[in-house]
């Protein structure tokens, strides 16, 4: 089963809910693409030893792994933490996330700033660009396995919204802006 992503509802609802648009408008991997979000579908069972894995990994530097186990058992303020995780932010670096097991979704700006949520699956590998206005919550099963990657040292420092003067967030509008041939106005 390929990656789902679709326009969200303006629903103040409950985070972990699907926020379908009714009727759903759903959002092509190429979409994503055009907005610098990468996609692939892997083994996650076999994830020690995909070769399709540590090809990306070699293609894309990624020298850092780590597992991150996400849920109300095994994570300490979890309620603070998926609050955190779902305020609006941007990276200097890629987030490059794989779904080893449960559920959960990122959420990203597109060109319109408008939402699209991308529900992570098994096998769903995903890598958000640096500059996208981007979030992350559990789904309603509240339990999701990460493969996190990193290029180097692991950094993961969120610059929560407004951030246009970033130059990060600059390059990644001036991306789109070459991208689509036309002025984006900066969200």
């Amino acid at each position: 089963m390929a990656l789902e992503a679709w326009f969200m509802d303006d629903s103040n609802e409950d985070q972990r809910l699907p926020h379908h648009r009714n009727p759903k408008e759903l959002v092509s991997l190429d979409y994503l693409a055009e907005l610098g979000v990468l996609y692939w579908k892997l083994n996650p069972e076999n994830y020690e030893n995909d070769s399709e894995l540590s090809k990306i990994r070699e293609d894309r530097g990624y020298d850092y792994m780590d597992l991150l186990d996400l849920c109300p058992e095994k994570v300490s303020n979890y309620e603070e933490k998926l609050k955190n995780f779902f305020t609006e932010h941007i990276h200097k670096d890629e987030e490059i996330r794989y779904c080893l097991a449960g559920s959960g979704y990122f959420d990203v700006r597109d060109k319109d700033d408008r939402w699209i949520r991308i529900w992570m699956q098994p096998g769903d590998l995903i890598v958000l660009p640096a500059g996208i206005y981007h979030r992350f919550t559990l789904d309603a099963s509240n339990y999701i396995k990460l493969m996190r990657l990193f290029v180097g040292e692991p950094v993961w420092t969120p610059y929560n919204r407004p951030q246009e003067e970033h130059p990060v967030r600059k390059k990644y509008i001036h991306g789109l802006t070459y991208k689509f041939g036309e002025t984006v106005k900066a969200h």
